[in-house]
C-alpha cells in the first residue's frame, strides 16, 4: 500500500505542487471574490430597470437577462420589486456607432462597434452614475442579411463587455469602501 502511495505522489508531484502554489498565492495576496466586495456597495435586495431604446428595442431583453444573471451569480443578491429594493440599478443603452476599419473591393469587411451604456445606481453609499463605452471589432460579409445579424451580434457582445466592466467598477467601489476610503461618485 505504501508503494502505491509513493508511486501516486511521485507521478502527480507537478500537479500537486501547482495546486498548493495556487492556493498559497490566492490566500497570501488577500484574494476576495467580486461578490464579497460588491456587498459593500449593493444590498441583497436589488431592483434592475432597463430603459428601452426606441431605435433598437430588441436589445433591452438581452441586457435585462444578463444583468439579472450578474445579480444572482456575481452579486449574490436577489431581484425584488422596486418597492422592496434597498439598492437599484437603472441601465440606459445610449446607442451604438459603427466605424469601418477595412475595405475590400469597395465594401467594408471589418468594423468597430462602439457601444455606450449609462448606469444609474442607488447604493449603500448613495446615488452613483457611470457611463461605460465598450468596443467590439468584427469582420463583416458583403451580404446585407448576414450583415444585419452580425450588427445585432456586435451590439450584444459590446453590451456584454459593458456589463462586465460595470461588474469590475462595482467591485472596485466595494474595495474602496472596504479599505475605508470614500466611494465617490465617479
Amino acid at each position: 500500500m505504501n508503494l502505491i502511495s509513493n508511486h501516486f505522489a511521485h507521478q502527480n508531484k507537478p500537479t500537486l505542487f501547482t495546486l498548493i502554489a495556487a492556493m498559497l498565492l490566492l490566500t497570501a495576496c488577500g484574494y476576495k471574490p467580486s461578490s464579497h466586495l460588491i456587498r459593500h456597495v449593493f444590498s441583497d435586495k436589488i431592483y434592475v430597470k432597463v430603459v428601452i431604446d426606441r431605435v433598437e428595442p430588441e436589445n433591452a431583453p438581452y441586457v435585462k437577462d444578463e444583468m439579472n444573471r450578474l445579480v444572482y451569480t456575481r452579486f449574490k443578491g436577489h431581484l425584488v420589486p422596486k418597492e422592496q429594493a434597498e439598492s437599484r440599478i437603472r441601465i440606459d443603452y445610449k446607442g451604438s456607432t459603427f466605424t469601418p476599419l477595412a475595405y475590400e473591393n469597395g465594401y467594408v469587411v471589418r468594423y468597430r462597434a462602439n457601444i455606450r451604456v449609462k448606469f444609474d445606481m442607488v447604493t449603500k453609499q448613495g446615488e452613483l452614475s457611470k457611463t461605460i463605452s465598450s468596443i467590439f471589432e468584427s469582420d463583416i460579409e458583403e451580404s446585407s442579411l448576414t450583415s444585419s445579424a452580425l450588427r445585432t451580434e456586435a451590439i450584444r457582445k459590446g453590451l456584454g463587455k459593458a456589463l462586465n466592466e460595470f461588474l469590475a467598477y462595482a467591485s472596485a467601489k466595494g474595495m474602496l469602501v472596504e479599505n475605508g476610503q470614500a466611494a465617490g461618485t465617479r
